[in-house]
């Protein structure tokens, strides 16, 4: 199964160019399946159809679903949400906070996860669209099954080690211990929930399945921001396969008012295709009327992808690098085309095989090889598009740069 996950800056179309690839895909025979993982959902309104919590079918062999966090949460979650509010009443605290307790931050963006990896296991499509919502909370989505692992991997030994053997057994005996013990199917579904998204950052980080596509328009800060998208996207081993700048004024304006705003866009688009490059650039045009409905998505993916197929993997470039020097010590080379130029603050640290990298807000855990995990970071600085991580023996380490 092949994924092609949207996303771009709030505002750019990137819910109306998701929609026309899928119905591109679906016009091509392949069975299609488009979701929308934004909160504030518009799918159902670029394709003009009422969406729900289900695949609900809109052409042939293509499908849509607006994912309903809040029905998973009562289905998924209900019992660890009481356990919580329980916990909150013991201490004399009631209403609609204790209600909130049980739902952790991020519970969004797993079950956006889980449903990516659900529909990869079922085998009932070919392709699945991810309409993800805005940049900033899509890469909190990538970044929320490293965020959460720690925490799975407590709750278990907790259960394992100390409340199943020793807790458990004195709770039965003394009533008010009884009342703060988690029954087994607390666990059970926590268990539950984080086993359905296990494994999803390989699945999105298998160039092979799954690439992004940045939805744009050419404004500054639009730019700037698909700029860190990029980066970020790179830190997460995520690969990029297409760019599409959305709503560009054509040569049939003319008008004073408008020819001015046209040039201003012209300047920012050779920035794209400069700074952007080599990934494929496709430009959509700002359409006389709005675009909805299957006509006018059917015109946009038309545009889009001409001929061809949009399954196709556009473009795909190794994110990775690791080569040894003639004086013995090696060099990581990561690329994070934007990190240098836009000053993001960056940070390497190691712990045995464990390698940290923290690039502005988000950070990613590296598990390094057997034969850099003997070594230690030495420096760590950008040259050109690529973070270069030094590794040399203890005695020759010195504490990383960044």
């Amino acid at each position: 199964m092949r994924n092609i996950v949207f996303t771009g800056k709030g505002g750019v179309g990137k819910t109306t160019i998701a929609a026309a690839t899928a119905l591109k895909a679906s016009e091509m025979g392949y069975r299609t399946l488009v979701i929308s993982t934004d909160p504030a959902h518009s799918l159902g309104d670029s394709f003009d159809v009422e969406l729900g919590s289900e695949p609900v079918r809109i052409a042939e062999n293509l499908y849509g679903q607006e994912v309903s966090v809040y029905g998973d949460l009562n289905l998924n979650w209900e019992v660890v949400r009481q356990h919580f509010a329980h916990l909150m009443e013991v201490q004399g605290i009631k209403g609609i906070y204790v209600e909130e307790m049980g739902v952790l931050p991020g519970m969004e963006e797993l079950f956006s996860l889980s449903y990516i990896k659900k529909y990869n296991e079922s085998g009932d499509y070919d392709l699945l669209v991810v309409d993800c919502a805005p940049t900033g909370e899509t890469l909190r989505l990538l970044s929320i099954p490293e965020t959460f692992g720690w925490m799975l991997k407590l709750m278990r030994n907790m259960e394992k080690y100390v409340v199943k053997p020793v807790i458990r057994p004195i709770s039965k005996r003394v009533g008010k211990l009884k009342e703060l013990v988690p029954e087994e199917e607390v666990y059970d579904q926590v268990d539950h929930l984080f086993s359905s998204i296990d494994g999803i950052i390989d699945l999105l980080a298998d160039a092979s399945r799954t690439t992004v596509r940045l939805v744009m328009n050419p404004e500054k800060m639009v730019i700037k921001e698909s700029m860190r998208a990029l980066t970020y996207l790179n830190l997460y081993g995520i690969t990029v396969d297409q760019i599409v700048i959305n709503r560009v004024m054509g040569d049939d304006v003319d008008s004073n008012y408008l020819s001015e705003w046209k040039e201003i866009q012209k300047g920012y688009i050779d920035q794209i295709t400069t700074s952007f490059a080599p990934i494929p650039i496709t430009q959509v045009p700002l359409f006389r009327r709005e675009v909805y409905g299957l006509e006018m998505l059917h015109n946009v993916g038309k545009l889009i992808y001409r001929d061809n197929d949009p399954m196709e993997i556009l473009y795909h470039e190794e994110h990775v690098d690791i080569s040894k020097q003639d004086d013995g010590h090696y060099i990581m080379k990561l690329r994070l085309p934007f990190a240098g130029d836009n000053r993001m603050e960056t940070n390497v640290t190691q712990v045995g095989e464990l390698m940290t990298i923290r690039i502005g807000n988000y950070q990613k855990g590296v598990i390094l090889p057997a034969f850099l995990a003997g070594l230690r970071v030495r420096n760590a600085e950008y040259r050109e598009k690529w973070l270069e991580i030094t590794f040399r023996k203890k005695e020759e380490s010195a504490p990383p740069s960044g």
